[in-house]
């Protein structure tokens, strides 16, 4: 069992998060090296009552990794297995880094579809809780799985796909680490495109007022809101002939490093310090980004650095409410005391049939709110998160958000097949946590 036991002298270490705000401090770590060796884990934790949970890189808000079990790293299970040039498909191992995955796809001429605009989780753990992107026509990174490889309760390696165990499939692609541990996913993938984007500023009530003019014109659309402002940011993504025409050196780093990352840092950190100041900081922020375009491969164009930490919150509505509901959040902000110095993102997804999806079985728009780490963010997320519930929203499952499963049970029509086939693949919830208590039921 050297394999499964190769961390114990890290037991009395404690886990935390990218933003901090969650901890944990399992009896033991593991770091198999493979997935015979992830089994042998499970089984192992199984034969002592202790339960498991994976990590990837820790970028989810919520509680849904900590264990005060057995904690699994992921850090040897990583790299590409197989390309398939006839299925167009590549298989890789679950603690593989989006950024290095992105990376050795454009090397082999290929390309996701698409993608969320950070790439420093796991493959595993990204698509487990639903990371995605923007798009009118193309989904979440999960929604791009063929098939995936799960070490169930048991110990037993579980293969699914459409064919193969297709409702492990429909539910394991997003499966919150309920049902088993990931130990490869199988995506779809295409040769490899070029996109240009087009940023520009634009007013909130022009944004809103042409939303669905922006989403039906534009392959991938986001934007931006300044709170205290009527500040927007538009970003705007679409397939190109080429050539590329990639973001200048001096004024990528401007944007990119200085404006969004450096400058915004130092902003942040004055508003937390002087919360008074931040609707000032706000209108000058909103006005420090200019229009413009460039043109390249896609994880160098969907994806950006984030340095800035914080804390989120991110709900998916029906997308015909999200007007009304920015509208509502918009003046809620305004005639609150509140100050915030985190701008709103705005983005959107077809419908899926992934059975937890936020976007399963409706087109959605997202609605994320932010606030600067160290920065008391309860009032604020209690009350968007009061208006995103009354359009009956669904809480992205990495980030902040109060809901149970009795509200979850309400917003999710195919609930009852998620918590039934965890009743069958985990009966005495090996993989089980607080959060996952809360979010699931018993």
């Amino acid at each position: 069992m050297s394999g499964t036991r190769n961390s114990l002298n890290s037991q009395t270490s404690t886990w935390r998060n990218w933003a901090g705000n969650v901890t944990a401090r399992p009896v033991r770590e593991v770091t198999p090296a493979s997935p015979q060796e992830l089994a042998d884990a499970v089984r192992s934790a199984a034969e002592d009552n202790l339960t498991v949970k994976a990590v990837g890189t820790g970028h989810s808000f919520t509680a849904l990794a900590a264990t005060e079990g057995v904690l699994i790293r992921p850090d040897l299970l990583t790299g590409i297995r197989e390309i398939d040039r006839t299925s167009m498909t590549v298989t890789v191992e679950a603690g593989t880094p989006l950024k290095r995955l992105n990376a050795a796809l454009a090397r082999e001429g290929l390309s996701l579809t698409n993608m969320g605009d950070i790439m420093e989780q796991t493959v595993a753990g990204a698509t487990s809780t639903g990371t995605h992107g923007t798009g009118r026509d193309s989904a979440s990174i999960a929604a791009q799985i063929k098939a995936l490889e799960l070490v169930t309760a048991d110990g037993s390696l579980l293969h699914c796909s459409e064919k193969e165990n297709p409702e492990v499939f429909a539910a394991a692609r997003i499966g919150l680490g309920a049902l088993g541990v990931v130990s490869a996913i199988t995506l779809a993938v295409e040769p490899v495109f070029l996109l240009t984007a087009r940023e520009e500023p634009m007013s909130f009530d022009k944004v809103t007022a042409e939303f669905d003019a922006l989403v039906a014109e534009n392959e991938h659309f986001e934007f931006y809101w300044f709170p205290h402002t009527g500040n927007c940011n538009t970003k705007r993504n679409n397939r190109s002939a080429g050539p590329a025409a990639p973001a200048g050196a001096v004024s990528g780093w401007i944007e990119d490093e200085l404006l969004s990352n450096g400058v915004f840092q130092v902003a942040c950190s004055v508003g937390r310090a002087f919360p008074a100041a931040i609707p000032a900081i706000a209108k000058v922020s909103s006005r420090a980004l200019s229009a413009r375009s460039y043109t390249d491969i896609p994880y160098k164009v969907f994806t950006s650095p984030r340095r800035v930490r914080f804390v989120e919150m991110e709900y998916a509505l029906p997308r015909e409410a999200l007007v009304t509901a920015l509208r509502e959040l918009k003046a809620m902000v305004e005639r609150s005391p509140l100050r915030v110095s985190f701008p709103v993102e705005v983005r959107t997804a077809p419908a899926d049939d992934i059975t937890l999806s936020t976007a399963s079985g409706r087109d959605s728009a997202y609605i994320a709110v932010h606030m600067y780490r160290g920065t008391p963010y309860q009032s604020y997320f209690t009350a968007a998160e009061r208006i995103m519930t009354a359009h009956g929203g669904r809480p992205h499952w990495g980030k902040v958000h109060t809901r149970d499963a009795a509200y979850l049970g309400e917003a999710y029509p195919r609930f009852g097949e998620f918590t039934a086939l965890r009743d069958r693949l985990d009966p005495q919830r090996i993989f089980q946590n607080p959060y996952l208590r809360r979010v699931l039921g018993d």
